[in-house]
């Protein structure tokens, strides 16, 4: 398996990741991820250094997307992490792990301090992600709070507080 960051000509192969990842939860419908990706990518918010793509033999088998995220009221720039996915033929076998640790060690290169998602609590603790609030991040929608995580990085600063803001093409969904 290979990860390298997201190349022009990886958009379809990259829809196609979040299309077949994301199925099980919207039978009957179409994902989302997919959609969102594409929005995210043409946003101000895209964080091309973050987007990264999982091959293997070739084939890209999972994708993770990070974009700007802000904490309220100050506005101060975060990392929102997701979607996050892995082609069915190849899950179970590391490459959403190695997805996740790539992006966070790139993340903390880059001198971000906090990356925040909103995910499987059994999965994510792994990563070192905890529940948000333990270190005073507040999701946009109280209902989140299970599954709303973040981890510190290096330039983490303990009064980095607030109510998390994902970047608008998640509000346009």
């Amino acid at each position: 398996m290979l990860i390298r960051r997201e190349a022009p000509g990886d958009e379809s192969a990259i829809r196609r990741v979040h299309a077949e990842a994301f199925a099980p939860l919207h039978p009957g419908g179409q994902p989302v991820e997919p959609r969102l990706v594409d929005d995210l990518r043409v946003s101000d918010a895209f964080l091309g250094a973050l987007s990264l793509v999982a091959l293997a033999d070739g084939e890209v088998t999972g994708h993770v997307c990070c974009s700007r995220a802000t904490l309220l009221p100050g506005g101060h720039p975060v990392v929102g992490l997701g979607p996050l996915g892995v082609r069915p033929s190849h899950q179970r076998q590391g490459v959403g792990g190695a997805l996740m640790h790539a992006v966070l060690g790139a993340a903390d290169a880059l001198d971000e301090p906090l990356v925040v998602l909103l995910g499987h609590p059994d999965f994510y603790p792994r990563f070192g992600f905890r529940p948000a609030a333990e270190i005073g991040v507040e999701p946009e929608h109280p209902e989140w709070a299970p599954h709303f995580q973040a981890r510190t990085l290096t330039r983490h600063r303990p009064e980095l507080r607030g109510r998390f803001r994902y970047a608008q093409p998640f509000h346009d969904l």
